[in-house]
């Protein structure tokens, strides 16, 4: 499997729920998440939005084709950052959206390896080492608290 995590945007994919079910081969959950969500359980397939296997959400991002056609890595090395659709998106109702910006300075500063080092443990149960998702509110493993993406969101600076 060829997985990405690193997305144009700055978003994490490591931590999308989808993309951990799909990483943790969860057919289970693949097909609950898909009934959830009024969708068939090939349209959560994905490996990340730099891969050519692309969750339904993914597949006509608008960001995604616009950094494809520039030829940037990350939007951060575009000319027009930050645009009209990447300051859309940093600013609607999804909490784990909110993060891009410090996320793209992060890579831009640390190296995309260091920064998904970094963004593994942020995304991992301080007490017992779990892996969440970006709304995981509580450990499924120990029951601690955690810090998700509706919390960080209070707390950035914008």
């Amino acid at each position: 499997m060829n997985v990405r995590y690193d997305t144009y945007c700055g978003l994490n994919c490591s931590a999308c729920p989808v993309g951990m079910a799909n990483q943790q081969e969860d057919e289970k959950l693949i097909r609950e998440m898909a009934n959830d969500w009024d969708r068939n359980p090939e349209d959560l397939r994905c490996d990340g939005c730099k891969t050519s296997v692309n969750a339904s959400f993914c597949t006509d991002c608008q960001i995604r084709r616009c950094a494809r056609k520039r030829g940037v890595e990350f939007c951060i090395e575009c000319e027009i950052f930050p645009c009209e659709i990447i300051t859309q998106f940093r600013n609607d109702d999804a909490s784990h959206h909110s993060v891009i910006f410090r996320n793209l300075e992060l890579i831009r500063k640390l190296g995309v390896k260091t920064w998904l080092d970094t963004e593994e443990k942020r995304w991992s149960c301080k007490e017992c080492g779990s892996r969440f998702n970006w709304y995981t509110e509580t450990c499924d493993d120990c029951g601690t608290s955690l810090y998700n993406a509706v919390s960080e969101e209070k707390h950035l600076e914008v």
